[in-house]
């Protein structure tokens, strides 16, 4: 009898990854019905979850070269999810659902893939070059996983400080379009290293393991 066998890689570097996709599958159900408190605390949870999942996958020593690239990859195709498709449907459900509001979404998708699959193009490269250890210190255009501070702080504004319907519907028309265009546009955006939190952490558990046991 054969032995049943799974594709890819489990262990804990994967885990906040596939929690930002389930908040981010929570998110456009929530939308769905009209619940839209909760799907944007939930778009608000996946980004939480993207913030960490780099700098704990990091820390499992000895990764191969496939868990690397299978983390690079599953990252970016939950982002497109989590933060293309949600924030599509979450404003196509508060009112952006004409012909033009649309277009505007699907651009506003299209712009997260194309960034992403730029962003994996470069990265791959750049491991490939200077290894996984070396980080680059700003991003090119602005980062997906903003739109998930982005789209629920207007959200909130409209919540605690409402303007007219029609006044607050225009600007959910033209918030996906500006963000979509600071995805693919070129300049450069200062980069958070949440990673620094966890590298500190390996070097003094390097330094314990060199040191002689007492």
């Amino acid at each position: 009898m054969i032995p049943l066998k799974f594709i890819g890689f489990y262990n804990y570097t994967v885990i906040l990854t596939y929690l930002s996709l389930f908040s981010g599958m929570i998110a456009m159900r929530s939308a769905h019905i009209g619940a839209f408190d909760r799907a944007i605390l939930c778009l608000l949870l996946s980004g939480v979850c993207d913030l960490f999942d780099g700098a704990v996958a990091r820390t499992k020593r000895n990764r191969t070269e496939d868990e690397k690239g299978f983390g690079i990859q599953l990252d970016s195709l939950c982002d497109v999810i989590c933060f293309g498709v949600v924030p599509a449907v979450i404003m196509y459900f508060r009112g952006v659902d004409s012909m033009i509001g649309m277009a505007i979404l699907i651009f506003y998708v299209l712009c997260a893939v194309i960034r992403l699959a730029f962003f994996n193009v470069l990265e791959t490269k750049r491991q490939a070059e200077e290894g996984s250890r070396t980080c680059t210190k700003s991003y090119r255009g602005m980062p997906v996983t903003c739109a998930s501070m982005i789209f629920p702080f207007f959200y909130l504004f409209d919540v605690f400080l409402p303007l007219p319907e029609q006044i607050m519907l225009a600007i959910y028309y033209v918030l996906p379009l500006v963000t979509a265009l600071l995805f693919i546009a070129d300049f450069p955006v200062p980069k958070l290293n949440v990673s620094k939190l966890f590298r500190k952490r390996e070097e003094q558990e390097e330094v314990e393991d060199i040191l002689p046991k007492t």
